[in-house]
Parts: structure tokens; C-alpha cells; sequence
């Protein structure tokens, strides 16, 4: 199980999903995508997203004031 890192802070919906989706798409399954986002759409959507498209979130988190940690299972 490998484990890699996305940063989208800078990022806007609906790209925030797009790229996220992209980094899980070149996982092997059972390897973890940390992906750092901010608060408010892309925090609500990325979650979202991945749920639906059958990823498993095995943790939120908040780093800072505006940053949070979404930790995914492919």
C-alpha cells in the first residue's frame, strides 16, 4: 500500500474533483491519496465526490484555519 499527496488549495471546483480523481485513477487499490484542500466548496464536494464514486474516506481533518486533509482509500 502506497501513499501519495495532492495539493488543490489553489484549486477551484469544479477542478478540485477533477484532479483529485485523476490522482486516484493512477493508484493501485488499497493505496491512500492525501489530498490538502480548502474550506467551503472544495471541502463539501471532494468528500462528496469520492463517496459516489465508490472511494473510501477514512479521515477529515483540519490542518489550519482555511486548509483541511481528506485522506482517501482507492
Amino acid at each position: 500500500m502506497a501513499t501519495q499527496y495532492l495539493d488543490i488549495t489553489q484549486e477551484h471546483c469544479p477542478m478540485t474533483f477533477v484532479k483529485t480523481k485523476f490522482a486516484l485513477s493512477q493508484l493501485r487499490d488499497g493505496d491512500i491519496l492525501e489530498v490538502l484542500l480548502t474550506a467551503g466548496e472544495p471541502l463539501e464536494n471532494v468528500p462528496r465526490s469520492a463517496r459516489e464514486q465508490g472511494f473510501q474516506i477514512l479521515s477529515i481533518e483540519r490542518v489550519d484555519a482555511a486548509v483541511h486533509k481528506v485522506t482517501l482509500k482507492k
